[in-house]
This record gives structure tokens, C-alpha cells and sequence, in this order.
């Protein structure tokens, strides 16, 4: 609820928000997130071994996301939960007064409908770790029954049903194919998660995954069109990626944290990755993947917003900053509205674990037809050698430059921190240049860019 952090969030213009993400998902009682805030129950968390006042719920999100401009999108509990507690959800977030949960919801101070439209079935129900595990059969029956049962209610919510908690389950993709077949004519979307991280210290390595990411998006876009072919569907089940991020830093912190834990504490300062300039580039690749997949990735939220593996991070009554990776998501979600563009590349390249011939240069292009502009995001993985990019701009007509932004670091491991905020941020660079139908820049090692064309 701080100023500071709301105005860093309006910056960087988040469309929606999911809430309450992760695990914790799986144990939480809904209710106990609304009325009187002194009446509210403290419960434990098993996900994260902490205690959870419940002092935020559902108004208290609804009145933030309305300060920063997010949409709302709402988790639902299919752990330790059913179908009755997802209807009862639903219906006193979205439903008329008149009715027992509308008229509740009026009772505790908001007489309109909140109007959320995306809800998600669950948190990673392939997970054996999550409280209320099922098999995708158990869990693909029960959200085809609770889809239909909130499509009763109102048919024009967006439902979200849970695929692989990432690729590497050995469930993963038959999870996908079998709980799609029990409930794609029901469903908007699945949802896909998938952290990153650089425990080998190999960066070479770390900043090709995103080849795996591609490949799993990839997978997951054929198991959604088998399924459309046995059912003879005319839906269009899209991807919600709705946790992703570079996450292992904080990770020893973590285990010292919970392991010297006396009982269940509140609010512990768990997940609190410093990211690094390395991590700038990874975003960035993440970034550019999701921008040439957004045929089939509709969404794709980062995991997190403040603090927990976030690009905004706090000191308790003291400073807000922004981190290394706020500055590619800024980038990205500010200029890259608009249509993906599919950009035919040459780069060279090298061969890696996860994929072969992993292009040298990384880069998406967006063009926002009703803003006139052309933008495009690239990254160089080179350790040393600076890329010379030329790009034909065929079909644009006269393009004009308007911005070019660099990031580059004199150390990987390079951070923003509370004394030294802006250690790591973008700057203007007057090396591009745009000739006769063609943008022409020098990548540096290890860089990444966000340039930017007015066209006609």
C-alpha cells in the first residue's frame, strides 16, 4: 500500500495482476480475507511454513489495483477446496446484490461488483508438493465441473486451468493433453510456469534457456491443437504463463531463514532475489520469447511484483528502487503493445545443453500500427564480441528514429540496491541509425536494447 511502490508499479503499466499466486493458493480460505479486519482469522501457511493475518483480502486488492490501474485476476483454491467454495468465490466478487454473497459483499463495504473476469482453477495441481495434489484425470474432471458451473453464472469469465508446473515434470506434457480432454470446450486458457536460474555459473548456458522455454510453449501449442482436433472444437484455448522469472539467488537465504524459524512467522522476508545485470539479459530473452509466441501466449505474468523475485524491492520503513530487471519489463510492456512482428534472423550462434545453434543475437519487433512506431528489443549473448545488427525494413515505408536505450554493465553481477538505486539502468545511446529502409546499430557484449522507429 506504499506511495512509492504504487508509483513504480503505474510506470511500468501492468495490465493484470493474479492474486493470491503461488502454493499458498491450495490451503486459502477466501473468506477469511473479507469483513472486519480486527474479526479476521490468523491462519498458518503450509507452503511457506508462516503465519497469514489475512489483513489484505480481496477489497483490499480490488482498492490497490485500482490505485496502480490493474486488472484484477483472481485464484481460486482447487486444493483443499471444491466446487461449492469456487461458486461461493466467485459469486460474492462478481455477483448482484440481492443474492446472500452479493448482499455480504455490499455489507462489507462494496455494493458494486468487482467485475473480475479471469480466474484461475488452481495453482499447480501436478505438483506433488501442493496441498490437495491430484491427477490430471481427478483434477481435470473437477475443473470441467467447476467451469461449467461458473459459466452457469456468467459465461463471459475467462477460466484458466493448470498445466505443468514446468517442464521438467515427469508428468509433463501428458498432464496437459489428459486434463485438456476433460475440459477444453469449458476453459479460456492454461496456465504454464517456468523459473530460471544460474546455480553452474555459466552464463553462456544460463542465457540459453530460453530454447527450452520456446520449446516448451512450443509443445504445449500442439498438445492445445490435438485436443481441438479429437473434440472438433472451434474454442481456442490460448497459454497464461502466469508465473515466470529468474529465481535462485535468494534461495540459501531462504532455507537459513525458514530452518532457524522459531514457530510460524509473520511476513518473513523469504524469496528476496537481488538481481544482477546477467539477469537483465535473461529477462530480456524472456521478454523477446514471449512477444514471438504472443499468438498463443496471451498472457504472461512475471513472478513477482515487490520484493518476492520481483523487479521492486523495499527496505521495511525505508527506500523503494527499482531492480536491475524493471528496466527490460518497463521497456516491454510500455512499447510493446501492438502486433508481434515474425522476424526472418540470421545471427551466429552456439551450441548449448538445452539447444543447438542458440542465436548469438536475441530480438523480437513490435509494430503499433495506431501509434505509428516500430520497436524492437534485442539482446546481445556475446561475451565479447560487439554485433553489428542491420535490419531491412521492408513494407514500413519512411521510419525515422526516435529512441535507442542501452544497458550494459561493467560486471554481470552488478546490482541496484537501496544506497546505490541507479547502478544498473538504461541510457541513451546515439548508435543506430536508420538509411535507405534500414536500421543499422552496433550491439554490444553482453547488451540489451529497446530501439525505437516513428513510421509512415
Amino acid at each position: 500500500m506504499r506511495g512509492d511502490v504504487i508509483e513504480l508499479v503505474r510506470e511500468l503499466k501492468v495490465p493484470v495482476v493474479r492474486y493470491p499466486g503461488g502454493n499458498f493458493v491450495s490451503a486459502y480460505n477466501w473468506e477469511d480475507g473479507v469483513g472486519p479486519r480486527d474479526k479476521r482469522p490468523t491462519r498458518l501457511d503450509l507452503a511457506w511454513h508462516t503465519s497469514e493475518s489475512n489483513a489484505v483480502g480481496v477489497h483490499e486488492f480490488a482498492d490497490w489495483c485500482a490505485s496502480v490501474g490493474s486488472e484484477m485476476m483472481l485464484a481460486i483454491n482447487l486444493g483443499s477446496r471444491g466446487l461449492d467454495e469456487a461458486r461461493n468465490f466467485v459469486e460474492y466478487v462478481n455477483g448482484p446484490t440481492g443474492s446472500y454473497w452479493g448482499d455480504l459483499r455490499k455489507a462489507n463495504g462494496h455494493a458494486e461488483p468487482f467485475g473480475v473476469k479471469h480466474w484461475c482453477l488452481g495453482n499447480e495441481m501436478d505438483g506433488p508438493w501442493q496441498v490437495g495434489h491430484k491427477t490430471a484425470h481427478e483434477y481435470g474432471r473437477l475443473a470441467n465441473e467447476v467451469a461449467k458451473t461458473l459459466r452457469a453464472f456468467d459465461p463471459t469469465l475467462k477460466l484458466i486451468v493448470c498445466g505443468s508446473s514446468h517442464s521438467d515434470m515427469a508428468t509433463y506434457p501428458e498432464w496437459e493433453r489428459v486434463v485438456l480432454e476433460h475440459c477444453y470446450d469449458a476453459v479460456d486458457y492454461i496456465s504454464l510456469h517456468m523459473y530460471f536460474n544460474n546455480r553452474e555459473k555459466d552464463t553462456a548456458e544460463f542465457l540459453a534457456l530460453n530454447a527450452k522455454l520456446d520449446a516448451y510453449i512450443a509443445t504445449i501449442a500442439s498438445t492445445i491443437e490435438v485436443v481441438r482436433a479429437q473434440k472438433r472444437s472451434k474454442n481456442r484455448v490460448a497459454i497464461s504463463f502466469d508465473e515466470w522469472n529468474v529465481w535462485y539467488h535468494s534461495m540459501a537465504q531462504d532455507k537459513e531463514i525458514l530452518g532457524g524459524a522459531k514457530g510460524w512467522p509473520h511476513a518473513p522476508p523469504l524469496l528476496e532475489d537481488v538481481y544482477n545485470f546477467e539477469d537483465v539479459l535473461q529477462v530480456g530473452c524472456i521478454l523477446n520469447t514471449f512477444i514471438r509466441r504472443s499468438d498463443v501466449v496471451k498472457i504472461a505474468c512475471i513472478a513477482q511484483l515487490v520484493n518476492v523475485i520481483a523487479p521492486i524491492m523495499t527496505e521495511r520503513g525505508g527506500a523503494a528502487w527499482r531492480q536491475t530487471i524493471y528496466y527490460p519489463y518497463y521497456f516491454a510492456s510500455i512499447f510493446g503493445r501492438g502486433a508481434a512482428l515474425r522476424l526472418s534472423v540470421s545471427s551466429p550462434g552456439y551450441d548449448s545443453k538445452v539447444a543447438d545453434n542458440v542465436p548469438y543475437v536475441d530480438i523480437a519487433g513490435v509494430h503499433d500500427e495506431a501509434g505509428g512506431a516500430l520497436t524492437f528489443f534485442a539482446v546481445n549473448r556475446h561475451a565479447s564480441e560487439t554485433i553489428a545488427l542491420d535490419v531491412a525494413l521492408d513494407g514500413f515505408g519512411a521510419a525515422k528514429l526516435v529512441d535507442c536505450q542501452v544497458m550494459t554493465a561493467a560486471s554481470l553481477e552488478a546490482v541496484n540496491t537501496a544506497k546505490a538505486p541507479l547502478a544498473v539502468k538504461p541510457k541513451t545511446a546515439a548508435i543506430a541509425t536508420v538509411a535507405d529502409g534500414r536500421l543499422q546499430a552496433k550491439l554490444a557484449p553482453h547488451s540489451y536494447q529497446m530501439i525505437r522507429l516513428s513510421v509512415a
